[in-house]
């Protein structure tokens, strides 16, 4: 069999493969006796059906179309081997099938084209003596502090308040009455669906109910009764509500503060289940563990500004069939990640937002993939690697913390292989190269922030619920949503 190579661009290769006429024969008879085997016709014995009456029913056309595909099949992966081609994803044919089948005559040769996308010859200009910054992240100050106050706050009692009116950050016990007019000229007014409860209680803290709601209380002393007037938001999930006004008869039965433990030792033992003895130790291990998340956040950017330099560096034609498993593969993720919250992928990644979705990935996926190049040649140009004894300890390591789950081993080895291989070669280009390590924030271009913000939007855009969907709960209606 005679094969000629042509370099194609996107790492692709051309092959123009002549097919012996033995070749030809064989898959025509060969194509015959799967039909004659698969075929069933009124007055022959399977498998005993003469030639000429499979040609007459089949047609002589769909024969030769099926002895094509196996050859064009058979060839191509025998002409792989032969010029030890090792090719990504499937071939593309580059010549016209039906041309194909029209020449196609059994004992004759058959000349035809294809290509094969193969693994990318990188071209790295530069990898060492770069100077890059990255932003330094340092402990936010008063976090620790922060923290103790919510823990104190979680685990706060409520203790009855007499001798003053409600205020905020109160928890107030009351009965309440909506009532609304609904659209129209002649409409009259009614409950406001699950708007009525008793002994109903309500933390006063802004953002958690419909405006308004919560200012009606404040000011309220327990045995009162007032008139509440409020707005539904235009966006309300409930349309007839949407931007209607509405009047609450409130009454404020019960009136209760948080009353918060001291931050001595007894609340350290209690708020860390009895780890730390002493409030020192609970702020000591709090302080170590936020400069610890500090200092992985610094490394995460130093590795990051380093990556992004590296890609400037980097000559590459990508194959699609590696672009197309990329993003096949961020979208994967991005769908366990969102099933994993709750959301019903279902609604998201459809027929019309699934090409969509893909275009935009399109540029992510191939920075990833020129990443994933770029370490894989500074490994090789500078022999990196990782040692059996290395896996072998991190894998036990790994294993520890997963004791008691189905793992996959193979793949589990593999990942951690990839992993430590990883960590050398970013340690060995943080070594060889300047990194400027410069306060939070800085690098932060405000075009950036802008597009951070468009992506939420787009995020949020993306999901819209249902008047079905929104979930009725009485007596909680009139929480905001």
């Amino acid at each position: 069999m005679k094969v000629t190579q042509e370099k194609l661009p996107a790492s692709q290769v051309g092959l123009e493969i002549e097919i012996t006429p033995e070749m030809s024969k064989q898959a025509y008879e060969r194509v015959l006796q799967d039909f004659t085997r698969s075929t069933n016709i009124p007055g022959f014995r399977k498998g005993k059906v003469p030639r000429q009456v499979l040609i007459q029913r089949f047609g002589p056309t769909r024969i030769k179309a099926a002895a094509v595909e196996d050859l064009v099949d058979k060839a191509l992966k025998a002409a792989l081997e032969q010029e030890k081609i090792e090719a990504i994803g499937n071939f593309q044919l580059r010549s016209s099938f039906e041309e194909l089948v029209t020449q196609f005559e059994p004992g004759n040769s058959l000349t035809f084209s294809a290509a094969v996308d193969i693994q990318p010859e990188v071209d790295l200009k530069q990898y060492t003596g770069l100077s890059v910054q990255a932003e330094e992240v340092k402990p936010e100050e008063g976090k620790v502090d922060t923290v103790l106050g919510n823990y104190q706050t979680q685990m706060a009692t409520l203790v009855p308040v007499e001798g003053r009116a409600a205020q905020k950050g109160d928890t107030a016990v009351v009965d309440y009455h909506g009532r609304f007019t609904p659209a129209g000229e002649d409409a009259e007014e009614q409950d406001v669906p699950g708007g009525q409860a008793q002994d109903f209680q309500i933390e006063l803290d802004d953002g958690k109910f419909i405006p308004g709601f919560i200012d009606g209380i404040v000011e309220m002393n327990p045995g009162d009764t007032k008139e509440v007037s409020v707005t539904f938001p235009d966006d309300y999930p409930q349309e007839e509500l949407a931007g209607r006004p509405a009047t609450f008869t409130m009454t404020l039965k019960e009136l209760k503060e948080k009353e918060l433990p001291e931050l001595d030792d007894d609340f350290a033992q209690d708020a860390s289940g009895g780890d730390y003895p002493t409030i020192a130790e609970l702020r000591e291990s709090l302080e170590k563990r936020f400069a610890e998340e500090a200092e992985q956040k610094t490394k995460s950017n130093k590795e990051q500004a380093i990556l992004d330099e590296l890609i400037t560096q980097v000559e590459v034609e990508l194959p699609e069939t590696l672009v197309e498993r990329e993003v096949e593969f961020m979208i994967t993720q991005t769908a366990m990640q969102l099933q994993n919250q709750g959301i019903d992928i279902k609604r998201l990644l459809n027929q019309e937002t699934l090409p969509m979705l893909k275009e935009r990935s399109r540029p992510d996926a191939i920075d990833r993939i020129k990443r994933t190049l770029a370490l894989g040649e500074v490994a090789k140009r500078e022999s990196l690697t990782t040692s059996e004894s290395e896996v072998n300890a991190k894998v036990r390591e790994v294993m520890a913390d997963l004791e008691g789950r189905e793992v996959d081993a193979d793949r589990l080895r593999s990942a951690v292989a990839e992993d430590l291989l990883k960590e050398k070669i970013l340690a060995w280009l943080e070594e060889h190269n300047t990194i400027d390590l410069v306060p939070e924030g800085t690098l932060k271009k405000e075009e950036e922030v802008l597009e951070d913000d468009a992506i939420e939007l787009d995020a949020d855009d993306a999901i819209e619920l249902d008047a079905d969907d929104a979930i009725e709960v009485e007596a909680s209606t009139i929480e905001a949503e």
